[in-house]
């Protein structure tokens, strides 16, 4: 066998496929938040020196980008809608405990960055196939 064989074998196992899914999507968040990061600065100067602002307005700018890569992959709006609550959803669970003093905004910004990869990875891991075949439909 061929290491080209071999390559071509690879590409097509769906743990592959799914592995490289999940890496195009953080790399189309990071692409959000370059992008649209100095929008944000230009527009409404200062506004993310507050935490949770900051922390909403980046959730905003990562969703963003993979909202727009998932629909050039031709995923429905039902599992983009899923993803985006996935990369939502820890920033607002902690600005409760920020509010209240609990947590730092660095603590904020670092867990729910954290917690948000751990939700993305659960919701891609429970529509597995939606992730790890061609076929981006469901």
């Amino acid at each position: 066998m061929t290491d080209e064989t071999t390559a071509i074998q690879l590409r097509h196992r769906p743990a592959f496929r799914f592995t490289v899914h999940f890496a195009e999507m953080i790399v189309a968040m990071v692409v959000g938040m370059v992008a649209l990061g100095p929008v944000w600065s230009w527009a409404a100067p200062g506004l993310t020196d507050r935490a949770d602002l900051a922390a909403i307005i980046m959730a905003t700018n990562m969703t963003a980008g993979m909202t727009a890569w998932m629909a050039i992959r031709r995923h429905c709006w039902a599992r983009i809608g899923e993803m985006a609550a996935a990369m939502y959803l820890p920033f607002v669970a902690f600005l409760g405990p920020y509010y209240l003093g609990w947590v730092s905004g660095a603590t904020v910004m670092a867990g729910g960055h954290i917690l948000m990869l751990a939700l993305m990875l659960a919701a891609m891991l429970w529509r597995f196939n939606d992730y790890a075949h061609h076929g981006h439909h469901g």
